[in-house]
């Protein structure tokens, strides 16, 4: 059924009806009380309906006039809420950021950021979703995700926060002297971890390219980057670790870098989020938080 009338003359209608004044209602909407009134006319002459009685010193709703007003007033009253949570999201730091990463970086090397980021905003929520599948963003309703590789989705913003490669770490007693070239890997014990088999290696002094795939003794086999590194610590095996998660351990003497001049191919962990232009104010403050957390890495 098409309207007849004017939803901004229904308003100021609920308006006078709410004051219970001309003059009042006017003031509040800021319009001439000349205006107000032609236009409550008008609206009683497209509904073929007399809504108020009026007198020199108040106004009355007639019955039609109060169904009108109760049936109304809560339509209005719920779109005044509903702007004010389009403002909020819009302007306030405060609500829910969906976010997703793989589940080592997210769980590990992202994890104090988000944590920091809590902390500064009390008011925002992170719903965080871990996968090393790529997860489906849009059909999920994520608001930023993690990546690392070269992700190109239509319609969403790539932003590189850092570069990482695999290094090949051993346990801290790996007898390390005579090797020269991970051509010589196939004689020792390894660690692998799907899908980062086979170990694909570039030599940084000489450019020369080697592909490991002759894993002659396989000690552990895994899905889950998080399960390799206490595996090589405790001595089970030679694997091929992202830096960000090995170089911590190295430090620490947890592990070792062997044949160092020999890694993966350089990939980017890259932060996606939709347009900035129309983007709430939460996320604009997370995209900017990890950015500058990372500026200072």
């Amino acid at each position: 059924m098409q309207l007849k009338y004017s939803l901004d003359d229904l308003r100021y209608f609920c308006m006078v009806a709410k004051l219970g004044s001309f003059k009042q209602a006017a003031q509040h909407l800021d319009i001439p009380l000349s205006t107000l009134s032609r236009r409550i006319y008008k609206l009683e002459q497209d509904l073929q309906l007399k809504l108020l009685h009026r007198n020199a010193h108040k106004v009355a709703l007639t019955h039609s006039g109060e169904y009108y007003y109760l049936r109304s007033s809560v339509l209005f009253d719920e779109l005044n809420v509903i702007g004010e949570e389009l403002y909020t999201e819009q302007n306030k730091a405060k609500g829910k950021i969906r976010v997703t990463a793989p589940i080592y970086s997210g769980t590990q090397f992202l994890r104090q950021f988000f944590y920091e980021f809590l902390l500064k905003y009390p008011q925002i929520q992170l719903d965080l979703k871990f996968s090393n599948n790529l997860v489906d963003i849009e059909a999920q309703g994520i608001d930023v995700a993690f990546r690392i590789g070269d992700p190109k989705l239509e319609n969403w913003i790539a932003r590189k926060l850092k570069s990482t490669c695999n290094i090949l770490c051993a346990p801290l007693d790996f007898p390390e002297k005579n090797l020269n070239h991970p051509k010589q890997l196939a004689e020792y014990a390894s660690v692998i971890c799907h899908p980062i088999s086979p170990w694909q290696m570039l030599n940084l002094n000489t450019n020369e390219t080697f592909t490991h795939q002759k894993f002659n003794i396989i000690r552990l086999e895994v899905d889950q980057i998080q399960l390799v590194p206490p595996a090589i610590k405790m001595g089970l095996g030679i694997s091929f670790l992202p830096d960000y998660i090995a170089q911590p351990m190295i430090e620490n003497n947890e592990i070792k870098h062997i044949l160092p001049a020999w890694q993966s191919t350089e990939r980017n962990l890259s932060m996606l989020y939709r347009d900035r232009t129309n983007m709430p104010y939460r996320v604009r403050l997370f995209i900017d938080f990890i950015v500058e957390k990372f500026s200072q890495l």
